[in-house]
């Protein structure tokens, strides 16, 4: 029996007199790694932010699942690992203090933390990076740590926002490898990516979401059969085949990186 974890229901989020998204519909089950897969503006990011209570619908609504029966979202927090675009990491911490801060906070003791991320570090080569300071760390290297950071207290959950955008080659490779793993070993992936080549690669299940509506919903072979295209990119073209919207919600993205990380440390501090 598929097991449901989040459930959005007829969810609709406007921003003024932007719609990001519109009457959406979705559940998200227990052991799949699905991607989120549009263009800029398509209302991924908006999704996910539903997902993990950062932003309320305007209509609809956003619910966990525990014992088979719906929650408010707030109640999945520590069910759930988050790694936004932007990272919020304490500057003046080393990779691993950041780390043990905010497993700390989950209640997790450091000698569990620290296997937890020395064992996932080791996945990403980065384990030997664990006690360096943060500040002057590349992209990469941030990414890195807030990934490690939203598996530190074994979340059931994970919502991961273009977790490889900006990064080069060998350390998206890495992500990819690690967020594989995790579905293989019965975990739920839910990230945004507008690489639909990687989102083919990684991803049980691809949402393709345009212009604030879902437009196709399943695994890559039932997008291109449902599509009639044997090609999952003219698949996804044939299914945006109309014009993008231009109006997408410009966030106010200081005001969202302070809200990422009061939710993700319960804190303030300087953040890189």
């Amino acid at each position: 029996m598929v097991k449901t974890l989040l459930k959005v229901s007829d969810v609709t989020k406007s921003f003024a007199d932007v719609t990001a998204l519109s009457t959406v519909s979705v559940d998200f089950h227990a052991g799949e790694v699905v991607g989120l897969v549009g263009g800029n503006g398509a209302g991924k990011t908006t999704l996910l932010r539903l997902l993990c209570g950062l932003y309320q619908p305007t209509s609809g609504t956003v619910q966990g699942v525990v014992d088979e029966q719906p929650v408010d979202i707030h109640r999945m927090r520590e069910h759930v690992g988050v790694v936004p675009e932007a990272t919020g990491l304490y500057a003046r911490l080393t990779a691993w203090e950041n780390i043990r801060y905010h497993s700390r906070l989950n209640g997790i003791d450091d000698d569990m933390a620290w296997t937890r991320t020395e064992r996932f570090a080791k996945l990403l080569n980065f384990d030997h990076d664990l006690h360096r300071s943060t500040r002057g760390f590349s992209r990469g290297m941030r990414q890195k740590t807030a990934l490690l950071r939203a598996l530190s207290h074994g979340p059931e959950i994970l919502l991961l926002d273009e977790p490889t955008g900006g990064l080069d080659v060998t350390s998206a490779r890495m992500v990819r490898k690690l967020v594989r793993k995790l579905g293989d070993e019965g975990g739920t992936v839910i990230y945004s990516t507008h690489n639909l080549a990687e989102a083919q690669q990684v991803c049980d299940r691809i949402i393709i979401i345009h212009n604030g509506t879902i437009r196709a919903d399943g695994a890559p072979e039932e997008l291109m059969s449902s599509a009639g295209r044997d090609d999952l990119e003219e698949a996804y073209v044939a299914l945006t085949d109309d014009v993008a919207r231009t109006d997408a919600p410009a966030e106010d993205e200081g005001r969202i990186a302070r809200a990422w990380r009061r939710m993700l440390t319960r804190g303030g501090g300087s953040v890189e």
